[in-house]
């Protein structure tokens, strides 16, 4: 059996109502170089069965269901020791991919083999044309700096399938997962911006991120990215650091200012608790934000100065 350029990984957990039109939109990719496997999650639906369907009328696709349900992160992480290919696109069972999305990727990302990924927005990134490769300091100054850049979910990523499993996957951090893989994976391999608008990401209710319960995840998240910053793993300069820090102190506290507001008064309280400032450090960097459009591109040099 020959070995597939990428391997597109489809997580499910009861999407009767979309797996179908996720799997028939990686089918009518132009670039047809993939496999896909659909990983689902013990499903009680009939998700399985639609996707068994397309299993039996195609070969390129594979169903594996788990015997218990592990959850979104550690299903997609098991969902990965199945991929074979160079490559490792999430396609989430609720999203439609458009026919270029992968034909798009993996031309760029090929031609870039210092990137250990490539990301796709749902617009264009600021900054200039793409692809854009960014490295280390770059992708830090685009995220604490500038617009963002570590807010993308899985489904905006093709990884090289070697640098995924060299950072361990993804981490066991909960709704946060994808945002953590980003801020360690950053801070020390390459990044390639490419093209936005591949992919259709789709908001309904049942979403994963709909949910309450991963309102602590992504506090934890932003404690973990604040000792990022004061680490020597952080690939700012001293100057750029010290503004990061700044920025997210005020950003912090604008969230949970913004929680209050809405008369959500524990989740407010939680924002500021599990921060990971301490007194100190509140006192020292609680100040107005200053960031740069096009911070995270090789043209800006206000933000290392």
């Amino acid at each position: 059996m020959s070995v597939p350029l990428v391997s597109v990984l489809v997580t499910a957990f009861n999407r009767e109502a979309y797996i179908a039109a996720a799997i028939e939109s990686v089918l009518g990719q132009t670039m047809t170089d993939f496999e896909l496997v659909v990983c689902d999650d013990a499903s009680k639906d009939r998700t399985v069965e639609i996707a068994n369907a397309f299993a039996a009328r195609d070969s390129r696709v594979r169903v594996v269901v788990n015997d218990q349900n592990l959850g979104d992160y550690p299903n997609r992480n098991r969902a990965a020791t199945f991929a074979r290919g160079s490559y490792i696109k999430y396609h989430d069972s609720d999203d439609v991919m458009y026919p270029h999305c992968l034909a798009v990727m993996t031309t760029y990302l090929e031609a870039a083999p210092t990137a250990a990924v490539a990301l796709s927005g749902s617009r264009n990134w600021a900054g200039g044309p793409c692809p854009m490769l960014v490295t280390p300091v770059l992708a830090y100054e685009r995220e604490f700096l500038g617009g963002g850049l570590f807010h993308l979910g899985p489904g905006a990523a093709l990884l090289r399938r070697t640098a995924f499993e060299q950072h361990g996957r993804f981490p066991d951090a909960g709704a946060a997962s994808d945002y953590l893989l980003w801020l360690h994976l950053c801070a020390s391999s390459n990044v390639l911006l490419v093209p936005g608008d591949l992919f259709y990401y789709r908001v309904h209710a049942a979403q994963e991120l709909a949910s309450t319960r991963n309102e602590l995840d992504y506090v934890r998240a932003s404690a973990e990215a604040w000792a990022m910053l004061g680490s020597p793993a952080c690939p700012l300069s001293s100057n750029a650091r010290e503004q990061a820090k700044r920025n997210w102190a005020y950003t912090t506290v604008r969230g949970a200012y913004r929680k209050f507001r809405a008369r959500r008064f524990r989740s407010a309280a939680i924002a500021i608790r599990h921060s990971g400032l301490t007194l100190g450090e509140w006192l020292r960097y609680l100040r107005r934000p200053h960031r740069v459009a096009s911070a995270g591109t090789p043209a800006t040099e206000e933000v290392r100065a």
